[in-house]
Formats: structure tokens, sequence, C-alpha cells
């Protein structure tokens, strides 16, 4: 998406006509330019802002209905005066769309007091696409959108708060490559009640850092021993980088990141954690956590049992089925 600073813009038409009644054609041209952000002028007559992906857009566009033996052609319009570009910039205000997110936002923070983690973050993570899918049509930004995209921000704080209190922040720093001799046999610390990526950077570190690792679970961060290795709360050792979560710093600072079963549980585990690119074994995975979860109060019993699934799930990544 392009977002146009100026409403003083060019703009590009698509004219589009397909013969009789032809409900497929005309079904995948109507969510064609919904898709795009499109604004019909009339029946047949659908504009954007002229850009790089409005071009390709339409193009495609016209390619089907000339493949559906219809009729279409794309036209250039140079910068309307002042009054008409004003009217035509109007009507690709996403006020509505914004408040739909808005409205999404607050029936999910209703109800996060009776939500267990995984429904929690499941609803977080689809309203991030919902935001996403009108911010990529929202080519003339306005306070509706940071409306909306503070709302999601201030639901994602709730959530760590009610689910992960004392939670790490992300930062922005280079992460060092260290020896992974120098981390064996140690007591690593981390929040209790382990979530995603907490259990999946225990996993990493009891099969690929320290074999004899031993965990202890805080109720508060603040309590973590000085001799103990601590992660995924704010002022760890290893905690979220950027757009790394914890298991992903893991992997740079161990020089595990050149592997690529590791890096594809790290890029679920993200998923699980921030949203973003989809995963599709995700959802499986997140539902037999919960079940785990919910079944087992103890932490290292917790643990044991993830330990076996993502066993599976790395060698599924790696290849190795035997």
């Amino acid at each position: 998406m392009t977002l146009l600073k100026s409403p003083r813009c060019a703009w590009l038409m698509l004219t589009a006509s397909l013969p009789g009644r032809s409900g497929t054609p005309r079904v995948r041209l109507w969510r064609g330019v919904r898709d795009l952000g499109a604004v019909a002028l009339r029946d047949g007559v659908y504009l954007l802002p002229d850009t790089p992906s409005a071009r390709e857009g339409f193009r495609r566009l016209a390619t089907e209905v000339g493949e559906a033996h219809g009729e279409a052609l794309i036209l250039e319009l140079a910068p309307q005066p002042l009054d008409a570009q004003r009217d035509l910039v109007a009507r690709f205000d996403r006020g509505e769309h914004y408040a739909e997110v808005l409205t999404t936002a607050a029936a999910v923070r209703e109800r996060l007091p009776r939500e267990t983690e995984s429904a929690a973050r499941r609803a977080l993570r689809s309203l991030h696409r919902e935001l996403a899918a009108v911010e990529s049509i929202d080519f003339f930004p306005g306070e509706a959108r940071e409306e909306a995209r503070g709302a999601v921000a201030a639901l994602a704080i709730t959530t760590d708060a009610r689910f992960s209190p004392g939670g790490p922040m992300a930062e922005s720093r280079l992460i060092p490559r260290l020896d992974v001799a120098a981390y064996q046999g140690r007591t690593w610390a981390t929040r209790r009640r382990p979530w995603v990526d907490r259990l999946a950077s225990a996993w990493l570190i009891r099969r690929f850092v320290d074999p004899q690792a031993r965990f202890l679970w805080l109720a508060d961060p603040a309590d973590c021993p000085a001799d103990a290795v601590g992660f995924d709360f704010d002022g760890a050792a290893f905690s979220h980088v950027g757009k790394r979560v914890t298991f992903e710093v893991l992997l740079v600072t161990f020089g595990l990141d050149g592997n690529p079963a590791l890096g594809r549980v790290g890029s679920l585990v993200r998923h699980l954690e921030n949203g973003g690119t989809p995963v599709a074994e995700a959802p499986g995975f997140e539902a037999v956590l919960a079940g785990l979860r919910a079944g087992l109060p103890d932490d290292d019993a917790l643990l044991a049992a993830a330990l076996p699934l993502l066993d599976a799930l790395y060698r599924n990544y790696s290849g190795t089925h035997s």
C-alpha cells in the first residue's frame, strides 16, 4: 500500500462491463475491487489513487474481465480541482471500518476476564489482522487510524498484564554471540505458568544449549536469584529484542539461527506470541499446549509434557520422521 500524504494526487479509473449475467466473473470483479479498496463511482466504474499497486491491481482485473469476454479500460485522471479532489478523497474515508475495529476491541476487552490465555491471544491476533486489512486500503490515513491503533495496542498491553505480568518489553539492541560452554549445568529462571515462548525457550535450552538445565518458575521476576540465568521477562539475560521473541533471541545468541528447522519453530512461536504471518501448524500446536496447561498445574510437569511435543514438531520440520 502507498500512503498518500497529500490529497493532490492523480487517479486511476477502471471501467468494466461483462456480458449477460455472468455470475462468477461478476463476483470475482466485485471481490477484486473490494480487496483493492477501490470506490465505485457507479456500476462498472471504479476509482483508486494512482499508485503502482493500483495499476497492477486494475490490470489484473482488466485481464480477468477480458478472459470472461467482457470489456475493460483503465483511464488516467490528473489531479482534480480542489473541491472535486476533496470530494474524491472523502469517498475513501475508512472511518466506518476503523469503528468496527474499535467495536471488536471493546468486545474482546469486555470478555477478557473470562477468557483463557489461548482464546484471548487468538482474539488479539484476529484483531491485529482486522486492523491491518483496513490499513491496507486506507490511502489517506488520519485520526481514525491512530485511534484504532491505540485501542489495539492498549488491548495488547491489557492482555499481557492479565496473562503475563512482568512480561518482557521488546528492546532495540544488538544480540551478542555467546559461548554455550559457559552456560552448562545452570539454573534458568522465568515467569511461572509458562506459555508458548517460555515453554519453547525452555525446550531449546534443554535440547540444544544446556542438557542439564534446571528451571525455576518465578511468581515475581524480581525474585530471580543472582546466580540464575533469567529469560523472558524485563531485565532478564535473554528476552525480546526488536521483533524477535525470546526463543529467536536464544537462537541467535548461541549460534543456532542457521538451523532451518529451529527457525521454523521460531516463526511459529513468534506468530503465536505477536501475530503476523500465519503458520499452518500454529492453531493445533496452541490447542494442545492449552490442553496440557489446563490439566497440569505444576510447571515442571507442564514442561515435561511439552518437551516431546516440541521434539515431534522439530522432527517434522527437520524431515526426520523415523
